[in-house]
Order: C-alpha cells, then structure tokens, then sequence
C-alpha cells in the first residue's frame, strides 16, 4: 500500500493563473459585488470546516465524508449564483460552457474512480468475515482456512486500481485550466467566472487528497497556489498546508496505508496473524479472542465508513450529471430558438 516518498509537485509552468482573476470595481455594480461575496464567504465558511481540529482526523473516511459534502454544497452554490445572476446560458460566451463542461465532465471521470475503489476495498470485507467465521471453531483445518483469507484480504487490498492511477491525469488537466478566461463587456460574467475558479480549486485539492489516499504517493498532493484577492484565499491556503504536511509526514513514516480505518484493520491482521500461523490453536485463548474482536470491531467501522463515503460520492455524481444535462438542455432549446427566430 505504500509507496516510496515522491517530490513536491511543481506548478503553474504555463504562466500567471491569476490573470483577470479580480473583476475591476468600476464593472460592477453593488448588487454583483453582493453576490460574489456572498458566495465567497460561504466557500470560505466550508472550507473552515474542513480544517482538521487535530492531525488524527486527517484521511478518516468521516473527514472524507466531510469534504465531499462540502464540494456538493459548493456546486449547487455555484448554480445558485447562476440563477441569482439572471444570466440565461442563451447569454453565455462559448468559453464560460467549454469552462463548465469541462470542469463536469472531468469531475464525473473522477467520481467513477472514486466509487471504483471504496467498492473494490469495500468487498474486502468478505475475507475478513469469513476469517471470523473460520475462527469461531477451534479445528485447526479452519485456522488454516482464515490465515488464508487473511492472505487473500492482504492481496485484495493491496492490488492497485487502474483508475486511481488515471486520476493523476484528470487532475493534472484540471490544475492546467485554473487561469480565468478573459471577459469582457460583462461584468455578471466576470463573477461568474470569480465564482468557477473558487469551485475549482476546492475540487480540485479535495480530488487530489482523495486519490493520494488510496495512491499511497505524494505525486497526486497538490499545493495550488491561490490568488490573495479572494476572500476564501487565507482560509484556503492554511488548511491545505497543514494537511498536506501531515500527509506527507505519513507517507514518509513507512506508513502501510495512510488511511485510517484501513490502517486500523491492517493493524489488527497483523495482530492476529501470528496467532494462527500454521493452523495452530492460539495458546493464549483470551489474548485470541480480543484479537478476534477487535477485528471484527474495526472491519465492521471500515465497512460503515466506505459505504456512507460511496453515498456522498454518488450523490456528487448525480448533481454533477444533472447539472450537465439541464446546461446541454439549455443550449439546445437556445439553439432552437435562435434558428426559428432566423426563419
């Protein structure tokens, strides 16, 4: 699961990602400055919360859960200020859609690698059952029967998803797109794209930290640099220095897997291995059976904990389809619209 330390990623090579972030003040009028900052300010309040109270809360699945509940509250904020802007996609520049639609249809890349994996760990857990079952007996043939599910467990988790390794990919494409597209002659455009660039960001950064968990590898941890003009900037900045320093003190502990409540049950094998070893009975029988609880305990909060992750990220996916769909809808109503006003 883990895997030797990897230099910080380097950044931005293809220039400022700043430029035109800040909508000049004489564009706007105070009911846009209103609503930017409006919607700034709740980013800023999400991304509060994310900060860690302590570094144990770091890579847990609840801390996880917490993060992608907060990229859903930022994505049905950014079509709020859609609506509240009065800005029908018929008025769109082609550039703000590609913006949207390329943002979607990454998201939606990384959301199947997501669920792909905390499916894949998730079915681990019928090794682990079936050693607690082998082990209710006392027959040394079922000790030989869990030490060998404990080695299926071992390989299942261990074995690297495809699409975990393609997300380095679609994040690397993600970061590449951070600068703002130039706007001009519209000053709700201008917030509009303010407003992305927050959306992005956080995606972004919580995407990278998601894929570095099951990765194992520092090259998927990001350390975007963001612009100071923003009012979620310093909010932003000091939760993502503080985890990814803990993150990269984890990564270079030697560390078998930097998340939580998979450490947990490794941790408790581990434990329990040895007492089975070649079909043995364990000598010390209560040492055996807390080792076994124990097990059991930690499976059942690592099972829980990937199944209430895998909601969060299937509800993400939905909005992000969804969201997708009624803009493609949208501009093909547009386009009709425009072709009967032609005739």
């Amino acid at each position: 699961m883990s895997r030797p330390q990897d230099p910080p990623r380097g950044f931005f090579p293809f220039g400022n990602p700043f430029r035109m972030l800040s909508p000049k003040g004489s564009d706007l009028s105070p009911w846009l400055l209103d609503l930017l900052k409006g919607f700034e300010l709740l980013l800023e309040e999400r991304l509060k919360k994310l900060m860690p109270k302590n570094k144990d809360d770091i890579l847990t699945l609840s801390w996880m859960k917490l993060a992608m509940e907060s990229l859903c509250e930022t994505h049905k904020n950014i079509n709020t200020l859609i609506t509240d802007l009065q800005l029908p996609v018929s008025d769109w520049e082609e550039k703000w859609v590609d913006v949207y639609l390329d943002i979607s249809v990454k998201l939606l890349d990384l959301c199947n690698a997501f669920s792909s994996e905390l499916t894949r760990l998730n079915q681990g857990d019928l090794f682990l059952k079936c050693v607690l079952h082998h082990l209710q007996s006392d027959s040394g043939e079922k000790y030989l029967q869990a030490r060998s599910s404990l080695d299926s467990w071992r390989q299942h988790v261990n074995a690297n998803n495809p699409r975990i390794d393609n997300c380095r990919a679609v994040l690397d494409s993600l970061v590449k797109s951070l600068s703002l597209p130039k706007v001009k002659n519209s000053p709700k455009g201008k917030v509009l794209m303010r407003a992305f660039y927050g959306v992005k960001v956080q995606t972004v950064y919580i995407c990278s930290v998601f894929t570095v968990a099951w990765s194992d590898s520092t090259k998927d941890l990001f350390d975007l640099p963001v612009s100071e003009k923003t009012l979620w900037a310093k909010v932003f900045t000091d939760m993502q220095s503080f985890v990814n320093a803990e993150i990269r003190d984890m990564l270079s502990s030697g560390r078998s897997t930097i998340l939580k409540e998979l450490e947990s049950v490794d941790a408790s094998v581990e434990k329990l291995y040895p007492m089975i070893q070649d079909g043995v009975d364990p000598v010390e029988t209560d040492t055996f059976k807390d080792s076994a609880m124990e097990l059991k305990t930690e499976a059942e909060k690592l099972s829980q904990g990937l199944d209430q992750l895998l909601e969060e990220v299937d509800s993400f996916f939905k909005m992000t389809l969804s969201g997708r769909d009624v803009l493609l809808c949208n501009l093909r109503s547009s386009d009709s619209v425009s072709g009967e006003d032609v005739d």
